[in-house]
């Protein structure tokens, strides 16, 4: 696992989650952000991406809660434009938790912890990947093009189907915040079965009574 510096730069938005080894390409406009990325940039090109908790909308411009667990990514690309703006495509390394926030500049910095993603039981990990590409196969919505890779190692497989799905953020923050690949999985097809149950009998169950 590569090391994340700390304090790293925070990135919160309220409809993205980064998992590991995923590309997230970004659109940077906001000054603090500018900033932000020309800092990274400069320094140790990693960002640390959070999710915004319901709410954030009351202090955007401040520092609204965040779910503490998010995931650091490194600047693989970045196009500044003329304006200042940015175009950049992070990678994504490893998940953290926040520790403690810093001041010092216009953007959000936390101290943090780095997370491993351990592959918890192996052979459950094994069946539930199985379990997920039938789901996916099920799915009137879900990424085809993960269907034909079996092959990839389990952790992007999971990494991967997490990231390319339609989840809502909070599903999404859910699946980063398992702390095994096994536990990953599970909950992942948890999602995918509710899934696959509102597709068969509507919101809310409906043909169920």
């Amino acid at each position: 696992m590569r090391s994340i510096p700390t304090p790293i730069p925070l990135f919160p938005l309220p409809d993205v989650v980064l998992f590991p080894h995923m590309p997230l390409p970004l659109h940077i406009f906001e000054p603090r952000y500018r900033k932000m990325t020309s800092d990274a940039i400069a320094s140790h090109k990693m960002i640390g991406m959070v999710l915004l908790k319901p709410g954030w909308e009351q202090d955007y411009y401040g520092r609204p809660p965040v779910y503490p667990v998010g995931c650091a990514g490194i600047v693989e690309e970045c196009r500044p434009l003329e304006d200042g703006r940015f175009n950049i495509r992070l990678k994504g390394v490893s998940r953290f938790r926040i520790i403690a926030e810093q001041d010092g500049e216009p953007y959000r910095r936390a101290t943090i912890e780095s997370l491993k993603d351990e592959v918890g039981d192996a052979a459950a990990l094994e069946a539930g990947r199985r379990k997920v590409l039938a789901a996916i196969g099920r799915a009137a919505d879900g990424p085809s093009f993960l269907v034909t890779q079996p092959e990839l190692p389990a952790e992007l497989f999971v990494n991967a189907v997490c990231q390319a799905l339609s989840l809502s953020p909070v599903e999404k923050q859910s699946l980063l915040d398992c702390d095994t690949l096994g536990r990953r999985c599970a909950r992942l097809l948890e999602i995918l079965d509710f899934r696959l149950l509102e597709q068969t009998y509507g919101p809310g169950g409906d043909k169920l009574h």
